[in-house]
């Protein structure tokens, strides 16, 4: 077959080949199969559904992938390839559940944790000459740091040592880290991959076989396996990324300039924006410049609480990366008081740009007006 675009590929990858098949992939809910083929049991051996999901993910990004039941499964087989004492770097702005994860092991003298801020090129450069493990967002979560990926992923690195990059927020589609030169590229497959807020899942995705072989490991002795139902919706999912994502990054660019200008709003961080501080390295690195915008507001706190309390269209919502728009103040949640308070994290949606527009104008003067009283 002729090379695919990556649209393309989402659309026809993944589905049965054989004469009389079904056209889309089934669902096959199956604990065991019957002996003598190549799979005894799903723990060990897979199912059709989710090694369709593994395969469509893997080719979009150079590698081979890997499914597990959460993106933080993922993240934790990850760390599980680690001994003890290893040194693991995290950057300033990172999601928490891992920065929780490595603050655990790190109580338990399982890790010695390090945090370099993520557009400190020259600090990860030095930092991989010793680490067992580097781990990136770029854009990272909330703040939209951009790092410098190629230039940290082709520095040299101690021997043995593991390179990762989380790609959720940009997607396969607007960057590719193994291709940059990282080891992994991971995914919260509950954001954009599944892109409906109906599933968890987690990819894992590598080239060299003995990392993929101790990964493979880890996932099946932590029984990390992703649910038959849950890998499904996901491939069904894949099927509009392409379409999705290009009108949720339309709407995204457009809100951004719209925020900066907004009276109401202080700062915006958006890569996409030449008032971003890594647009021009973002602008080199990445196809897109995504779907996700983080904005301060006048008033700190309770002029943030009040703005998510005036959504009518928007949902007041964690997680993000789903075809409805959902915003939250991230500093109220624990263990990101660090942030400043008055930030929304705002993942844009594919409903219609005037709506959006429309309904975050609203909130932010409802909650000017409150302000007032």
């Amino acid at each position: 077959m002729q090379k695919l675009s990556p649209s393309s590929w989402l659309v026809s990858a993944g589905r049965p080949e054989e004469p009389g098949a079904p056209l889309n992939m089934p669902l096959v809910p199956a604990s065991n199969f019957l002996l003598g083929g190549d799979r005894e049991y799903a723990r060990d051996g897979g199912t059709p559904t989710w090694e369709a999901l593994e395969g469509i993910i893997g080719n979009l990004e150079g590698g081979e992938a890997l499914a597990f039941s959460s993106g933080m499964a993922a993240a934790a087989a990850v760390f599980d390839q680690l001994e003890s004492g290893a040194r693991v770097v995290l950057p300033d702005d990172c999601y928490q559940g891992v920065v929780h994860l490595a603050r655990v092991g790190a109580g338990k003298g399982r890790y010695r944790v390090n945090r370099i801020a993520t557009e400190d090129t020259t600090g990860w450069i030095e930092a991989a000459g010793d680490a067992d493990l580097l781990w990136l967002e770029s854009p990272s979560n909330p703040l939209l740091k951009v790092a410098d990926l190629r230039a940290i992923c082709t520095a040299p690195r101690k021997p043995g040592a593991i390179l990762a990059v989380d790609n959720t927020f940009a997607t396969p589609l607007n960057q590719q880290p193994l291709r940059l030169g990282a080891d992994i590229s991971m995914h919260s497959a509950t954001k954009f991959i599944g892109g409906h807020s109906d599933l968890l899942a987690g990819m894992l995705v590598a080239r060299d076989a003995l990392l993929l072989g101790s990964l493979r490991q880890s996932r099946t002795l932590g029984g990390a396996t992703p649910g038959t139902l849950e890998a499904w919706l996901a491939v069904r999912g894949l099927r509009t990324l392409a379409l999705r994502f290009e009108r949720a990054q339309q709407n995204a660019a457009a809100l951004a300039e719209w925020l900066e200008n907004h009276p109401m709003v202080e700062l915006v961080r958006y890569p996409g924006l030449r008032s971003h501080p890594g647009h021009a390295l973002a602008a080199a690195q990445l196809d897109g410049f995504g779907t996700m915008i983080s904005f301060d507001v006048t008033g700190g706190a309770a002029g943030a609480d009040a703005v998510c309390r005036a959504l009518r269209l928007v949902r007041h919502a964690s997680s993000l990366g789903a075809v409805e728009s959902t915003m939250e103040r991230r500093a109220s949640n624990a263990g990101q008081e660090h942030l400043p308070p008055s930030l929304l994290r705002l993942s844009v949606g594919i409903e219609s740009l005037e709506d959006l527009k429309s309904d975050l104008d609203q909130a932010l003067r409802a909650a000017e007006d409150r302000e007032k009283l």
